[in-house]
């Protein structure tokens, strides 16, 4: 039996209750084809495999590769990949295999230490979006980053990264996975999340910018917005600017929501080209 790795901060998901909070989410059919990053021994993998047309699978490991080669690599609907998922060119490699060519569905569980980096390569960034965004991401993450992802604005957990990803996805929260559901079981809990990409009505004018503006906006989170964006706008103008958005002048970055700033984005560029 292949034993989880610590250096590759494997945490295989034990809980049924969890496997099927995953697979509602996911609402995958025989038209789907679904990509799974880090399929572990393989207990995900079996559930999307007898519901979903095609199942590509990324793992890093060669031991848990062999294993799922021998346990799955019969079935028609399964394509193996060996490889770190940050690194493949996974568009390409699937061009041999018309079969699973463009995945339209994500499920997977991810491990924590690169969880920002693969939610950045499945969606993109705000000044670089995915052009082929799937239909929906189901991932099982730390709560701590799926309570950062889904947070309100106005919460103390409504950051860069709420942003960031909301103006690309709707972030949606599922369920609470708690750290007894796994196999080692990790130090802290874990959390379902939806992602649906999606287009905001109110775009950004000039998304770099935006990028730009949210990493300042949040640099020091105890400070009003005003004065962390000093280097951009003089102080009394950006109040000015705020009052005339309906934004209260005291605000602090987390008090936006993401179509507001959006829109303080686009005012504030169009006073810089001005």
């Amino acid at each position: 039996m292949v034993q989880p790795r610590r250096a590759l901060a494997q945490h295989w998901l034990k809980s049924e209750q969890a496997l099927g909070s995953i697979m509602e989410a996911a609402e995958c059919g025989e038209n789907d084809r679904v990509l799974e990053i880090g399929p572990g021994t393989g207990i995900l993998t079996r559930r999307l495999l007898s519901v979903a047309g095609g199942v590509v699978a990324v793992e890093i490991d060669r031991d848990l590769c062999k294993l799922l080669a021998k346990q799955l690599g019969e079935k028609e609907n399964f394509l193996l990949l060996q490889g770190d998922f940050l690194e493949l060119d996974l568009a390409t490699l699937l061009n041999s295999f018309s079969a699973f060519n463009h995945p339209n569905k994500v499920v997977a569980n991810i491990p924590y230490n690169i969880t920002g980096p693969i939610i950045e390569k499945l969606l993109g960034t705000i000044s670089n979006p995915n052009l082929q965004p799937y239909e929906s991401i189901v991932l099982l993450i730390q709560k701590e980053v799926a309570d950062r992802l889904t947070a309100s604005s106005g919460s103390r957990t409504f950051g860069a990264l709420t942003v960031r990803a909301s103006y690309l996805a709707k972030c949606e929260y599922v369920c609470t996975v708690a750290a007894k559901a796994f196999h080692p079981v990790p130090k802290v809990d874990s959390a379902v999340v939806k992602l649906t990409p999606r287009q905001l009505e109110v775009t950004a004018d000039d998304p770099k910018y935006l990028e730009t503006l949210v990493k300042l906006g949040f640099s020091a989170k105890r400070k009003m917005l005003r004065n962390n964006l000093q280097t951009v706008i003089e102080r009394d103008r950006m109040t000015q600017i705020l009052e005339q958005l309906d934004i209260n002048p005291q605000s602090r970055g987390e008090d936006l929501s993401v179509e507001q700033w959006v829109e303080l984005s686009n005012q504030l560029k169009k006073i810089s080209n001005a």
